[in-house]
């Protein structure tokens, strides 16, 4: 009998089924019966499928997985058709000639506009060949070869952005053109898939000699100078047509960060910018646009002193400068897209005050320099005001005019802040409760030993630095109150090993100073001041002790929109405690001591209570004065450079003086100003906590007894009688009774050896920088000459030149 089930019909077979093969079937069954396999009653020969089970049933199919494919494709070829019909391909926006930015003072009244256009359309066949490969090495090397998007470039960039490695750009030049002569700078979704298919259909309209030719006459090159010719005009003042290869490839280099790689604007970082130039130059050889031989013979083309728009002459170009880095370094808005004009910024900067600073450094230094000196050629100013409470910055001074003066005298970070370091290092030494080498606490009343050359000495011994006095001045041992006053670099250098170099660099970065600040090196000449922290910075430091320790960053801008809409800024100011107020107010209280006593007595001038220190940079480079209030928080400093190399010159001569230090000039400048600026409002005295043993003020003990030699240039005149300069010391040593001096270090009186200027390898290698030259309080040490000051509110007149 057959094992196959019985049709309706009496057939074994279903209608239309091939008859199958009796030999195959009867094998097949013999095998089935063989193996005991009797089926399933329904049909013989065919197992039923196994249901997949536990983890394999989260798993898809490869049927899911062809249809889900299938599905996506569909949609994405559906997209592109539909995008590709729907975008077109519209007139130029006006954003491909820049509108103007306005800035306004905190009151709402105009202080400067800026963004002009600059710029004049080319044709492509005037750009010189190299100039045009040049472009492609930096911006796209397969322009010519590829399609209008680089899809490989954009899933690389996406990639990297997301993985932590920065913002790529993906890019090829004709979305590039596209973003900027069709659409806009924004960060949008939408904007970049208008951009998408507007190049797609661009590269099939347009050849790609006039995409390149549209995109180097759209380009933002920084100087404000949009298009290649506004370009090289504004950095080489030739015509395209003259621009050589090296000069391209600079050119070339900017469209990645124009001023960034200004190296006229930012010489801090032309490394960056060499770099960048190398990789353009190297990708023409590497796609054999620039032979080997010729590309080893070039040399870096010094870009030419920058001619900015006469409408932001003054002090206006300065303010706009530094409000874009404020709002780019705060990811605020990006540089090309401030660029492209329309905005309205509303600046913290109070005009009487922005006034006053200005009449306030015409009226103490201006005014005195003379065409008929040299020396003043190289006279430059920086200023800035912070309201400590708030952190708005109040008024800035960059320089005499930005027409003239292109660097921002506020900003610049490469001159050193010399002896307005050294309250860091006291601060440092209250916050964390540090003792001398003998273990006494640091306080204002602690006594070190002042004497000139003393070798610091470390845990284990000497450490092979000893920092030379101002005039090589032996003081003996003195009060921290005393060695303020005085700026003693024996005491401050010692106080810095004392305290922990490392401490008392983050104590500086945690009172405002940038991290990657130029030379903040943790060793003991850290507290001479030889990094260069720029005024801005300083003064946001200063403030934070004005504050009674507590730190934010500071704010220059209140308000940015643009067509009606606001802009949204960063969360409104954080603070924090940054050292404890105990340590703030404590350093307040010798400050004001230098102010009462010490090297900044002209800073009385502003008629209030007043803290503050004077600063010498190595030869005379700059001198400072950085100084507060409970309302105001001020810095001050005038510069030497010459105007042609760039080159930072001392300041011996300038303004009729054999010298310039902390305590002339700038601090006559901070006291005029500070008297106008909180002019109309009450004056209040300080409310501070100080550290334990830091309020009594004692007699002076016979250990303190002044320096040991007292007869200096600054103080008398030839064949005077030596007085005493030192003052009333306000305490007496941890240690009463001793008959030795307190000295912070084991007392050797080791002279170094080696230049008493520059502290040369033989007496430790450190530079004794940072002092206030020709102050006769201020003791710092800086390469001087010894020519000080007579008795005189602004010193000896140099010898005629």
């Amino acid at each position: 009998m057959s094992d196959e089930p019985q049709q309706p019909s009496g057939e074994h077979e279903p209608r239309g089924w091939a008859p199958r093969d009796p030999a195959a079937h009867g094998s097949a069954g013999a095998s089935g019966a063989a193996s005991g396999d009797t089926g399933d009653g329904n049909e013989s020969g065919r197992t039923k499928k196994a249901k997949r089970t536990g983890w394999r049933r989260a798993v898809p199919t490869w049927r899911m997985v062809l249809g889900a494919v299938l599905f996506v494709a569909v949609l994405l070829i559906g997209g592109f058709i539909a995008g590709y019909e729907l975008v077109d391909i519209p007139a130029a926006n006006t954003s491909a000639t820049a509108q103007s930015n306005v800035y306004l003072y905190e009151d709402g009244s105009v202080l400067a506009r800026s963004g002009e256009v600059n710029r004049e359309n080319v044709k492509l066949a005037q750009v010189p060949l190299t100039v045009q490969h040049a472009v492609l090495a930096a911006e796209d090397r397969d322009f010519y070869s590829e399609r209008a998007v680089d899809f490989k470039a954009m899933a690389r960039a996406a990639f990297n952005t997301l993985t932590g490695k920065g913002k790529q750009g993906g890019s090829t030049i004709t979305q590039q053109y596209v973003k900027n002569y069709y659409l806009g700078q924004e960060q949008t979704v939408v904007r970049k898939i208008k951009e998408f298919f507007i190049a797609v259909k661009l590269n099939r309209e347009e050849s790609k000699d006039q995409i390149l030719e549209g995109y180097l006459n759209t380009s933002y090159f920084g100087r404000n100078a949009y298009g290649i010719q506004a370009a090289a005009q504004a950095y080489y003042s030739k015509d395209i047509g003259d621009i050589t290869t090296a000069e391209g490839a600079y050119l070339a280099s900017l469209l990645n960060a124009p001023s960034k790689y200004d190296v006229v604007a930012h010489p801090e970082n032309e490394a960056a910018a060499l770099g960048r130039w190398n990789y353009v130059l190297d990708g023409m050889v590497k796609e054999k646009w620039l032979g080997a031989g010729e590309r080893a013979t070039m040399k870096f083309p010094q870009p030419g002193r920058i001619k900015p728009p006469t409408g932001l002459s003054g002090q206006r170009g300065y303010i706009v400068q530094a409000v874009e880095g404020y709002l780019t370094g705060n990811d605020i808005i990006d540089e090309n897209t401030l660029a492209t004009g329309g905005y309205r910024i509303t600046t913290t900067l109070a005009k009487k005050k922005q006034n006053a600073l200005v009449k306030a450094v015409d009226d103490n230094v201006m005014s005195y320099t003379s065409p008929d000196r040299p020396a003043d050629r190289n006279v430059r100013v920086g200023g800035a005001s912070i309201d400590p409470g708030t952190g708005r910055v109040v008024a800035m001074y960059g320089g005499i005019d930005y027409t003239k003066q292109y660097v921002n005298n506020a900003t610049r970070r490469d001159y050193q802040v010399g002896s307005t370091f050294k309250p860091f290092v006291f601060t440092a030494a209250v916050a964390n409760s540090s003792t001398t080498q003998d273990g006494r606490r640091i306080t204002p009343r602690t006594i070190y030993d002042g004497t000139d050359k003393r070798m610091v000495q470390g845990p284990d011994g000497p450490t092979g630095y000893a920092p030379a006095n101002e005039d090589d001045i032996d003081y003996g041992p003195i009060t921290v109150t005393t060695a303020t006053d005085k700026s003693v670099n024996a005491v401050y250098a010692q106080m810095a090993e004392d305290v922990g170099p490392d401490k008392v660099r983050q104590t500086a970065i945690d009172l405002g100073l940038p991290k990657n600040t130029p030379d903040l090196t943790a060793t003991p000449s850290i507290a001479l001041g030889v990094s260069t922290a720029s005024v801005l910075d300083m003064t946001e430091a200063y403030a934070t002790l004005a504050n009674h320790g507590r730190h934010g960053a500071y704010i220059l801008v209140e308000r940015i929109s643009k067509g009606g809409e606001d802009i949204e800024l960063p969360d409104s100011r954080r603070t924090g405690q940054a050292v404890d107020r105990t340590a703030a107010d404590t350093t307040t209280s010798i400050l004001q001591s230098v102010v009462e006593d010490g090297s900044g007595t002209a800073a009385q001038g502003a008629g209030r209570p007043a803290a503050g220190k004077t600063g010498t940079a190595e030869e005379d480079k700059a001198a400072w004065f950085a100084g507060y209030t409970p309302d105001l928080a001020t810095v001050i400093a005038v510069m030497g450079q010459d105007p042609e190399t760039g080159v930072q010159k001392p300041l011996y001569g300038a303004l009729g003086l054999a010298r310039i230090n902390g305590g002339g000039a700038p601090a006559q400048t901070w006291a005029q100003y500070t008297e106008a600026a909180l002019r109309s409002t009450p004056a209040r005295n300080f409310d501070l906590e100080l550290e334990s043993g830091a309020e009594e003020p004692t007699p002076p003990t016979d250990e303190e007894t002044g320096p040991h030699s007292t007869t200096t240039p600054s103080e008398t005149s030839p064949g005077t009688p030596p007085n005493s300069p030192g003052t009333t010391p306000p305490g007496e040593p941890s240690t009463p009774g001793s008959n030795e001096p307190a000295t912070g270090g084991t007392n050797t009186h080791t002279p170094a050896q080696g230049s008493t200027n520059n502290g040369s390898t033989n007496n430790g290698g450190g530079d004794n920088t940072g002092g206030d030259n020709g102050d006769p309080h201020d003791g710092d040490n800086t390469g001087g000459d010894g020519n000080g000051f007579l008795p005189g509110p602004r010193g000896t007149p140099a010898p005629s030149q």
